[in-house]
């Protein structure tokens, strides 16, 4: 068989062509050698396959070629595939030839331990490990389905502006720029805009970056992320909870449907995730989350969780020394194997060490909520560590809403807001209310918050002509990621994070 005669194929339709002579084209991952055997794992962006070179079975020159390989050296490699269950994807290839495309050089991260700060200096190349690769699947999967379900329910995309004239939830957390020498504003948000789109098409959603200048250095807080954010004409705030757990639901459905090998990857537990495609949200009135947050539960809840990290972090601990006398007589496969387990117990133990300085901190901002607040972060965690399916909190208080949200027609104090918060301590995924449609109250709203009115006059008019009852939301995706990765922090899931302090790469 000629070169010609053998087709070039991607490393996740290797199974399609088992017994075949293949080629693929991609990077070195890994090797390790031994007297007659180059083992080379090799990534295409596809996947990875275990590239098997016998000295004995190819010639003298790719026996030669296979040795100089470091790490992200880029080649197109071909062979037999032969079916193995031991190796990723139940394939491994059988090296017949090889043609070396370039030498990397000694690459900067290597598969020993590197702190955070310099992954993220590396984050351009961190993107290429195989945990990263996993997320960005993930992710990829998640804004698919969210496309799939608007989609397949009759919503329209559209899309709202970058710039605007004026703020859509206050000015404190504004980005401003010049705008040809006016002032002009990153979007916080397209839900204004969205509104009036909703007034031409019923349905539509928005999908696209909005930009926050917090200085926040929290787990939950990026300055650039992406949200999308529906809004539907004659919806009221209780089928707008409708919506959104039912999207959360889809969402949740499609990645276990498509994604199991990733999140087994980055060693997510998935029987946290696989009772959401199933079971309704709880739903609590804001008097009713209160209440809970400085009730006896919560005091019990982290008594409980106290004594859970004390007994984890001490198996942790035995099974991190017992590794430790193993490595010494381990072979060199078997070391690399050890040392990753060892990493990840480092860093479950790190979190366990956050944990227990947190702890206290949860149980006195619990202690000293007042009525009338917004739940922070220790609060939303410890509400959402009492169940195992995303918690829906709804009517809270007015004044720690934005302008926009109407009130409750029973308590004037309430607005009709919900916010969905993820499990497991993931907090707030989704804002959403029904919107107030009538023109005299909103002009008074927005008065009320300070806001010049004669930048609203276009929003205003969404009131004058034609004025229908109406809701809408924002699912931010990053924290959606890592709720659904199970990632400790935001920076992970996106390709290229921006923190305050973080430009680059």
């Amino acid at each position: 068989m000629s070169d010609s005669d053998v087709p070039a194929v991607r490393i996740v339709d290797l199974k399609e062509y088992l017994g075949r002579q293949v080629t693929l084209q991609g990077w070195v991952y890994n090797r390790r050698s031994s007297k007659k055997h180059q083992f080379v794992e090799f990534r295409d962006g596809s996947g990875q396959v275990q590239c098997i070179v016998s000295k004995e079975d190819v010639p003298p020159e790719v026996w030669d070629a296979s040795s100089l390989l470091k790490q992200e050296s880029s080649l197109r490699v071909t062979g037999q595939t032969v079916a193995d269950d031991r190796s990723p994807g139940g394939v491994e290839l059988h090296v017949t030839g090889m043609q070396i495309l370039h030498i990397a050089d000694d690459y900067p991260i290597s598969h020993k331990e590197h702190g955070i700060e310099f992954l993220m200096e590396n984050r351009h190349l961190w993107l290429r490990s195989q945990r990263q690769w996993a997320i960005m699947r993930i992710r990829n999967r998640i804004l698919f389905s969210i496309h799939e379900f608007f989609q397949h329910h009759g919503f329209l995309q559209m899309d709202a502006p970058i710039f605007t004239p004026n703020a859509a939830e206050g000015t404190t957390t504004l980005f401003e720029t010049d705008y040809f020498d006016e002032s002009a504003y990153l979007t916080q948000s397209g839900q204004l805009y969205g509104e009036a789109m909703a007034m031409a098409h019923g349905r539509i959603y928005t999908f696209g970056p909005t930009f926050r200048a917090e200085k926040s250095q929290t787990r939950r807080h990026l300055t650039e992320f992406w949200m999308v954010e529906p809004e539907m004409a004659f919806v009221d705030l209780e089928e707008n909870m409708v919506w959104a757990q039912r999207l959360l639901q889809w969402v949740v459905r499609s990645v276990l449907d498509h994604h199991r090998k990733e999140l087994e990857i980055i060693q997510r537990d998935i029987s946290k995730l696989e009772n959401i495609p199933d079971q309704s949200f709880k739903r609590l009135h804001y008097d009713s989350a209160v209440d809970l947050l400085k009730g006896p539960q919560t005091d019990e809840l982290l008594d409980r969780m106290t004594t859970q990290r004390e007994r984890e972090q001490l198996d942790l601990h035995e099974e991190e020394n017992a590794l430790k006398e193993e490595i010494g007589s381990a072979k060199k496969w078997k070391r690399t194997s050890i040392e990753q387990r060892i990493r990840e117990i480092n860093e479950r133990l790190d979190q366990i060490e956050e944990d227990f300085r947190n702890i206290p901190v949860w149980r006195e901002s619990a202690h000293t909520f007042e009525w009338g607040e917004d739940f922070g972060g220790s609060d939303e965690t410890l509400l959402t560590m009492q169940f195992d399916t995303p918690l829906i909190v709804h009517h809270y208080p007015a004044a720690v809403k934005a302008f926009y949200m109407k009130r409750d027609p029973e308590r004037e104090e309430l607005a009709l807001a919900m916010d969905l918060l993820a499990p497991e301590g993931y907090g707030e995924i989704v804002g959403g209310s029904e919107r107030e449609e009538n023109l005299k109250r909103l002009q008074e709203r927005i008065r009320e918050h300070g806001l010049p009115e004669d930048r609203f006059e276009w929003y205003l008019d969404l009131r004058r002509y034609g004025s229908v009852p109406h809701s809408g939301f924002g699912l931010g995706i990053e924290r959606t990621v890592a709720w659904i990765c199970g990632l400790p922090h935001v920076r992970e899931t996106i390709p290229f994070p921006r923190m305050p302090g973080r430009l680059t790469p």
